[in-house]
């Protein structure tokens, strides 16, 4: 059946600044890290997809290595590209990044120019895309100047194969000197793809700061602290969980009895709200308005529609955001802060 786009997608979208740019985004993006790969269910992705189309997302967030396997994700996005929104490109954001590993051998991995320029090549060919809306430095590589990592990046928008760049998981510090050099390279930080959610919270501590000053947006992933804060674990690890999945995002040790009683308390609170913990936990991400985005995965529609209808309330009194406080604090799940301090 021929997909036919809602007519009213656009008619309660609130979009939002993406830092100084001329860019808006939804405030719910969509990412493909999980989900969308040769080992899922194509047209269950694909529904995911179409149904996020019609409630308003037009940002859709790749990588090369997503899947599993590597590049799988973004070949079936590739597809439902040309099955459903050939007509609908213009309409879309889409991104890619490199940084993590994609194939064997020294070049398959880090910052250098050979393996983005060439990553970025590869990700385009799988997608049928001349190019992508935003391309990004996907992690810090402690052994590439940060010259040369930018420069790749700046050299992709200059030969018109991403409109804007970005970098994801970078500290505050790097964040400014990458913004320098690109600057010098005559193209501008478009936007910071950090991990951010009640239990995450490492971006206040000077990044959102240095993005404001920068004039560069934010979209935060993993709001729902890798399925943490949803209701999948107020009673315990059920099985064929995530957390016992091997190579999960959400280890086992993540789901310390300190840190269920934290999100049982938070599900409280959410409930007082008349919204799900899932919910509560992207509007508050979106709270500041410095967030650009919050960048979500859905196994399937319904988990979609749950998330997308955070947007149904997004504002705290004073009296929730102190409730929240006492329960939302660091706990230690941050996995991608060894690449951020240059330890991983």
């Amino acid at each position: 059946m021929t997909y036919i786009p809602s007519e009213k997608r656009y008619d309660a979208a609130p979009f939002r600044r993406c830092g100084q740019s001329g860019i808006v985004l939804p405030p719910v993006s969509l990412g493909l890290w999980q989900n969308f790969g040769g080992a899922d269910v194509f047209e269950t992705g694909r529904a995911v997809i179409r149904r996020a189309f019609d409630r308003g997302v037009t940002h859709f967030d790749l990588a090369n290595n997503y899947g599993p396997p590597y590049g799988s994700a973004e070949e079936n996005f590739g597809q439902i590209l040309r099955k459903d929104f050939a007509a609908h490109r213009n309409e879309l954001l889409i991104s890619s990044k490199a940084g993590w590993d994609m194939w064997p051998g020294p070049y398959g991995i880090g910052g250098s120019r050979k393996y983005l320029l060439a990553s970025l090549d590869d990700s385009l060919t799988r997608m049928g895309l001349d190019y992508v809306d935003i391309f990004y430095s996907h992690r810090p590589s402690p052994d590439t100047p940060l010259e040369e990592t930018m420069g790749a990046l700046a050299h992709a928008v200059r030969h018109g194969k991403a409109l804007y760049v970005g970098i994801s998981s970078y500290s505050p510090e790097s964040t400014r000197e990458a913004a320098a050099i690109l600057k010098s390279e005559g193209v501008k930080l478009f936007i910071h793809q950090p991990s951010y959610s009640m239990l995450n919270r490492w971006i206040e501590h000077g990044l959102l700061d240095t993005l404001a000053e920068i004039g560069a947006g934010c979209i935060a992933f993993s709001p729902l602290a890798q399925g943490l804060l949803t209701s999948k674990y107020l009673k315990g690890v059920p099985e064929n969980s995530r957390a016992t999945a091997q190579g999960s995002s959400l280890q086992k040790e993540f789901l310390s009895d300190e840190n269920l009683k934290r999100v049982r308390a938070l599900n409280e609170i959410a409930a007082s709200r008349n919204q799900t913990l899932a919910q509560m936990a992207i509007a508050w991400v979106l709270r500041d308005s410095r967030v650009t985005s919050a960048l979500i995965g859905a196994r399937n529609v319904e988990q979609l529609n749950d998330s997308l209808d955070a947007l149904n309330n997004l504002t705290f009194t004073e009296a929730e955001l102190h409730a929240i406080n006492t329960h939302a604090q660091d706990t230690g799940i941050d996995l991608w802060k060894g690449a951020r301090e240059g330890t991983a």
